[in-house]
This record gives structure tokens, C-alpha cells and sequence, in this order.
């Protein structure tokens, strides 16, 4: 275990991680794990929902950000200058900060407005554009959305089911794996997936 609590207070339920390449751990904590005893074993929040970046050498952590309900899911641009991140709070919007010195976050904006359903885990691919796993509302709306770098919707896939994460793989970047509320899902698609450092 890298970490579990932050100024002697018990994290919440850490969600997603992402790294920088400078070795730091960027992660959410929105808390789903102790809603209730469905996900893990319901409980006090002892912290404000918040993402945080650790230092795993040092093992220890910071606050970027308290200023979203329910951050989620979140990953960096591939030049590490942004952060998206998705709030499951209200409003479900996909959020952009610019990423200061690689260890602070400014200028919070909405990217995406996902109403009437959410986003959940983000990737990006090598042109900039954020691919968000997506749903609870339904046929047309679930499965995976795809935004250009300003933000404007350019694309779906459309699932059966609620799509909570998303990963590209293979030997190109270009299969996308899609973890949906019952099944595994896979595409190649005409895209390429940010390479992480």
C-alpha cells in the first residue's frame, strides 16, 4: 500500500490513478467505496472529496483540487498541460484544468456537459481527443463518447450497457477495451491512445 489517509484522516474510496512522468501518482477519491455496503463497507467521510497527487517515493500527498462533488475519473492530455476529470456529482460535467509547474491545478472550466447521464473513466488519444466511458440513462447514451480537444462531441460508441472504464491496448494503441456493468468489450478503432510516458 502506497497510502491511506491525508493529514491523519482516513481517504474516503479512491477511485482512479493516473502518472505523470515525473513519477507522481494523480488520483480521485469521490468516495463510492463507503456510500454504501454494495461497493465496500459504508462509512463516515473523514475527508472532503478531493484529488490528490502522491509523491510515492515519499509517500506522501496534496490537494489539487476540493472543488468537485464526485471526482471520478480523470486523465492527462498527452502533453501532461490538462487535466480532465470527471465530476459524478451534480452537475455531471467533464471538467479541464490547465496542469501548472506539473504539480498544481488553475483555470477550471466545463469541457463537456454530459446531462442526462455521466461520465465515468477518460482516456485520451495521441490527437487530443478525450474518449469518456458513459451512462445510466439508456440506449442511444450509453457506451463510450468521444470529444475533440475543444470539447465538442465527435463521436459514440454505442453499448447495451453502462461503459464505467476504457483503456487502449494492443500493439498500436488502437484496440479500445471497453469495461462495461456486466461485460468486456473491444474495438479497434481508426485512433491511437496517448502513450503514457
Amino acid at each position: 500500500m502506497l497510502i491511506d489517509n491525508y493529514e491523519d484522516k482516513r481517504l474516503n474510496a479512491p477511485n482512479d490513478a493516473v502518472v505523470h512522468p515525473d513519477g507522481h501518482i494523480w488520483f480521485t477519491d469521490p468516495g463510492y467505496g463507503i456510500l454504501f455496503n454494495y461497493e465496500g463497507h459504508k462509512s463516515a467521510f473523514e475527508l472532503p472529496t478531493s484529488v490528490y497527487r502522491l509523491n510515492p517515493d515519499r509517500g506522501t500527498i496534496t490537494v489539487v483540487t476540493e472543488d468537485l462533488e464526485r471526482p471520478n475519473g480523470l486523465c492527462f492530455s498527452p502533453n501532461y498541460e490538462k487535466l480532465y476529470i470527471a465530476d459524478t456529482g451534480s452537475p455531471k460535467n467533464i471538467m479541464v484544468f490547465d496542469v501548472v509547474n506539473s504539480d498544481r491545478l488553475e483555470n477550471k472550466k466545463i469541457f463537456a456537459d454530459m446531462t442526462p447521464g455521466t461520465a465515468d473513466g477518460l482516456r485520451c488519444d495521441t490527437d487530443g481527443n478525450v474518449w469518456a466511458g458513459a451512462g445510466w440513462v439508456g440506449e442511444g447514451f450509453d457506451g463510450v463518447h468521444v470529444f475533440d480537444p475543444d470539447g465538442t462531441l465527435i463521436g459514440k460508441i454505442h453499448l447495451p450497457e453502462i461503459c464505467a472504464n476504457l483503456c487502449f491496448g494492443g500493439v498500436k494503441r488502437n484496440r479500445l477495451f471497453m469495461t462495461a456493468s456486466q461485460s468486456l468489450y473491444s474495438v479497434y478503432v481508426e485512433a491511437q491512445g496517448a502513450p503514457l510516458f
